[in-house]
C-alpha cells in the first residue's frame, strides 16, 4: 500500500508542476521575444549606412572640387620627373602652342557675350574704373614691389617677372560672376566687365607685359604680335563668327558644354605641363624651393593690398552703390588663368623661363578664390545693410518690388564670421557653373 500512496502523491503533485511550467512559459516566451527584438534592432542598426560620407567619397569629392589645381600640381611634378617628354617628344611647338591654344580661344570666342557690351553706356564710369584698376593699378603696384624684392635680393628675377606678367592679365569670367552673385553684387556688371576685360586683354596685356619688362633678345616684337594675331585674335573672331551665324554649332556646344569645359581644362593643363617641361629641361634656370615659397607669400601680400586699395577707392567713388562696390572688389583684383597661360606661352614661346613666368599666376588664381569665398558672407551682409540704409529696393523681371534683405538670406549662417563651409560651397558652385 505504501508504494501506491507514493504513486498517488507523485500523481497528485505532477499536475501542479505542469501547471507551473505552463504558467512560466509565456514569461519565458516574452523574454525570448524581447531578446530577439533587441538583436534584430542591433542588426538593423549595423546594416543601416551612416549618414557621414566615407573616406573614399570625401577624397573623390575633394578631387572634383579641386580638379584643376590637382592636375596642375601633378603636371608640374611629372614634368620635373622627366622633362624631355613634354619638352621634345610630344612636339609642344605644335600640340601646345598651336593646337591647344587655338582650341581654347575658339571656345572663348564662342562663350563671350559681346551683346553685353552695350550695357557699358549705362555704367561707363564704373566699368572704366574696374578696367583701369585691374590692368593699370594692380600691374603698377606689383611691378614696383617685385623690382624692390629683386633689388634687395629677396626674389629670383624670373619669378619677379612672372609676378608682373600676372598683374597685367585681365579678370576671370566664371569665378568673378559666381562670387559676385554669392555676395549679392551686381551680376550684370560682372558679366560685362568679364567679357569686355578678356577681349581687351587680348590686345592690352601683351602691350603692358612688354612695356614693363621690355623687349628682350628672346622676344621679337613684330613676330610676337603676329603670333598673337594668329593664335589668339583670329580664333576668338572665328568663335564669335560661329556664335552669330551658326545655330547648329552653338546648339552642339551647348548640348555638350560639360565635355567642352573638361577639354578646355585638360588643354590648359597640357600647356602648363609642356611649359614646365621646357623650364626643367634647362637646369641653370631652375629656382630654389625657398624662392618659390617666398614668392607665394609675396603674391598673397600683393592680392590683399590690391583688394584693400580697391575697396577703399570704391567706397570713395561709388559710396551709394553697394552692389557695384562688391562686384568691383572682385573685378578689380581677379586674374584669369584660362587666358593667361596661353598668352604667356604665346609671348614667351622660346624662353626657357616660361614656366617660372607662369607659376605666379597659378598661385594667384586659387588665392583669389579662397579669399573671395571667405569674404562672401560678410559682403552679402554689407549689401543688405547698405540697401536698407539707403532705402534701395530691387525690381524683378515683372517690375515688382522685392525686399532688399532677400539677397543675403541664404547666407545668414555665415554673417557672423568666416567658415570653411563658405569656401567649400563657393568652390563647388564654381565647378558646377563651369560644367
Amino acid at each position: 500500500m505504501a508504494p501506491r500512496e507514493n504513486d498517488e502523491q507523485a500523481t497528485t503533485t505532477e499536475p501542479s508542476t505542469v501547471q507551473f511550467s505552463v504558467v512560466m512559459q509565456p514569461q519565458n516566451k516574452q523574454a525570448t521575444t524581447k531578446t530577439e527584438d533587441e538583436a534584430a534592432t542591433k542588426e538593423e542598426a549595423s546594416e543601416t549606412p551612416s549618414n557621414k560620407p566615407s573616406c573614399l567619397s570625401c577624397i573623390i569629392q575633394f578631387y572634383w572640387d579641386n580638379e584643376f589645381l590637382i592636375l596642375v600640381v601633378l603636371a608640374i611634378l611629372i614634368a620635373r620627373a622627366y622633362p624631355p617628354l613634354g619638352a621634345d617628344y610630344l612636339q609642344p611647338q605644335i600640340t601646345a602652342t598651336w593646337i591647344a591654344v587655338v582650341f581654347i580661344f575658339i571656345m572663348a570666342g564662342l562663350g563671350l557675350k559681346t551683346e553685353e557690351f552695350t550695357k557699358a553706356l549705362k555704367q561707363v564710369y564704373f566699368n572704366a574704373f574696374v578696367q583701369v584698376f585691374n590692368f593699370g593699378v594692380v600691374s603698377s603696384i606689383v611691378f614696383g614691389f617685385s623690382r624692390l624684392m629683386v633689388e634687395v635680393g629677396a626674389l629670383d628675377q624670373a619669378l619677379a617677372d612672372g609676378m608682373v606678367i600676372c598683374g597685367c592679365l585681365p579678370l576671370t569670367v566664371n569665378m568673378c560672376l559666381v562670387l559676385t552673385k554669392s555676395a549679392g553684387g551686381d551680376e550684370a556688371a560682372a558679366i560685362f566687365n568679364s567679357a569686355f576685360g578678356n577681349m581687351l586683354g587680348v590686345f592690352l596685356s601683351p602691350v603692358l607685359i612688354l612695356g614693363y619688362l621690355g623687349v628682350t633678345g628672346d622676344v621679337d616684337l613684330l613676330t610676337t604680335f603676329y603670333k598673337l594675331a594668329l593664335r589668339v585674335v583670329l580664333p576668338i573672331l572665328i568663335g564669335q563668327l560661329l556664335q552669330k551665324t551658326s545655330k547648329h554649332v552653338v546648339a552642339f556646344v551647348k548640348k555638350y558644354k560639360k565635355y567642352f569645359k573638361k577639354a578646355q581644362t585638360y588643354a590648359l593643363v597640357f600647356i602648363v605641363y609642356t611649359v614646365f617641361c621646357r623650364t626643367f629641361a634647362e637646369e641653370e634656370n631652375q629656382s630654389q624651393v625657398g624662392d618659390i615659397f617666398l614668392m607665394i607669400l609675396f603674391q598673397g601680400i600683393m592680392l590683399i593690398i590690391s583688394m584693400v586699395l580697391a575697396w577703399l577707392s570704391l567706397r570713395l567713388l561709388f559710396r551709394s552703390y553697394p552692389k557695384l562696390r562688391v562686384m568691383g572688389l572682385f573685378g578689380c583684383t581677379h586674374k584669369t588663368v584660362a587666358m593667361g597661360v596661353p598668352l604667356i606661352n604665346a609671348i614667351y614661346e622660346n624662353d626657357p623661363n616660361v614656366g617660372l613666368y607662369t607659376l605666379p599666376l597659378l598661385i594667384w588664381h586659387p588665392m583669389q578664390l579662397v579669399i573671395g569665398s571667405a569674404l562672401t558672407p560678410r559682403l552679402a551682409a554689407f549689401v543688405d545693410r547698405e540697401k536698407e540704409r539707403l532705402g534701395i529696393v530691387d525690381e524683378d523681371d515683372d517690375g515688382k518690388q522685392k525686399s532688399s534683405t532677400s539677397s543675403g538670406e541664404c547666407l545668414e549662417e555665415g554673417q557672423g564670421g568666416i567658415s570653411g563651409e563658405d569656401v567649400s560651397a563657393s568652390v563647388k558652385t564654381l565647378n558646377r557653373l563651369q560644367q
